[in-house]
């Protein structure tokens, strides 16, 4: 049975999804803050908030200055080790929680890691390394916007070919990519380039409330409102659309060869977002119920779908490797049946004629009956 495992380390949240075999339940992600502890014996914890201590983190975009690093025993672990590290723990402790790695259910689990979509070669190759020494070499990276296109392709597809637009609203920052859906978007469906801001997203905007917040204790004037918060976060999202149109000039497209907007990221999740995009626009725009896990969950189903190639493949390996075996089996069953009548032919033959040579000439028919049977057999 082969099963997907998703994993979206974002600077603030890390989310792990499983995408099981076709008919079973899908098990609720696990979702931990991108925090990490060790205690005096090197054990990991990941998500918690000690009471004494520090917790390391701001460790999970590696294209960030000033990456903090670890010192575990003798060992100097590097932001790509500690996403690496993340990632052992949080699929084991999935794993461990779904009952796919009890000994009585084998299971062929494959893991997904995505990484953001400007990430360089060499910090996928560092990610990549950091991996296999934490034992987790056979995990497939993909980049965020292609697992988000996955989970739009499987929930609201089959999808005609055309471009959609990926709005990643995350709070560290704003991540905008062309995607190509349907039939023919290749191995590599990325259009154009990418673009990232670090002005908009949760961060970004919670530094605006604050701001906001201190001129209206200054003034002496009421805070905000729920109201005022949400026309404050749709300004918020009208100044991004500038970023938008940079997309998609670098893409040299424009919105109408878009076929839709597809909303993620945990900073998503207001529904001013949508409302302000659907309006600005003009494009139908695809949110998912928590578009923070939207990204593992499309990378959870990518995994599952290699997991059922590679297991495919397998099987049509071993049926390939049995049929000549098989073959030549048959082949020595039918030799030997037919050299074991021979010599008993020869040996009636040979034998003294009179009574007993009658005696063996119907011994040896019999012979000859149930070997032709196993023969035809």
């Amino acid at each position: 049975m082969a099963v997907g495992l998703g994993m979206s380390i974002g600077t603030v949240t890390t989310v792990c999804a499983i995408a099981p075999a076709g008919g079973e339940p899908v098990p609720q992600p696990v979702t931990r803050r991108t925090t990490l502890t060790f205690d005096s014996a090197g054990a990991v914890r990941v998500g918690r908030i000690p009471p004494h201590g520090r917790a390391i983190s701001d460790f999970a975009d590696l294209t960030q200055p000033c990456l903090p690093v670890a010192r575990v025993g003798r060992r100097t672990l590097t932001a790509a080790d500690l996403v690496a590290t993340v990632v052992g723990s949080v699929s084991a402790e999935a794993l461990g929680a779904s009952g796919a790695g009890r000994r009585d259910r084998p299971v062929g689990a494959t893991i997904a890691v995505t990484h953001p979509v400007v990430y360089p070669a060499a910090l996928i190759a560092d990610l990549r390394a950091a991996l296999a020494v934490a034992g987790r070499a056979d995990a497939v990276l993909v980049s965020e916007p292609v697992a988000a296109a996955a989970w739009l392709s499987a929930t609201h597809g089959p999808l005609p070919p055309g471009l959609t637009l990926v709005y990643d609203l995350g709070g560290s920052g704003l991540t905008l990519s062309l995607v190509r859906v349907g039939a023919g978007c290749g191995p590599d469906p990325i259009v154009g380039a990418p673009v990232r801001s670090a002005e908009y997203g949760g961060r970004a905007f919670g530094a605006e409330v604050a701001r906001c917040a201190a001129r209206a204790v200054r003034a002496g004037s009421a805070p905000l409102s729920d109201a005022g918060m949400g026309a404050l976060r749709g300004a918020h999202v009208r100044r991004s659309l500038a970023e938008v149109y940079r997309c998609l000039r670098l893409a040299d497209v424009t919105m109408a060869d878009v076929d839709r907007v597809l909303l993620i990221g945990g900073a998503a999740r207001p529904p001013e977002v949508a409302a302000v995009l659907a309006e600005a626009l003009a494009r139908p725009v695809v949110v998912a119920p928590d578009p923070a896990r939207t990204v593992a969950e499309g990378a959870a189903i990518l995994a599952r779908r290699a997991a059922e190639l590679a297991r495919s493949a397998e099987i049509r390996q071993r049926r390939a490797g049995r049929a000549p075996a098989a073959r030549v089996v048959r082949r020595l069953v039918r030799t030997a049946v037919l050299v074991g009548a021979v010599l008993a032919a020869v040996a009636m033959l040979a034998a003294v004629p009179g009574d007993c040579a009658h005696t063996t000439t119907g011994s040896f028919g019999a012979v000859l009956q149930f070997d032709t049977q196993t023969y035809r057999t």
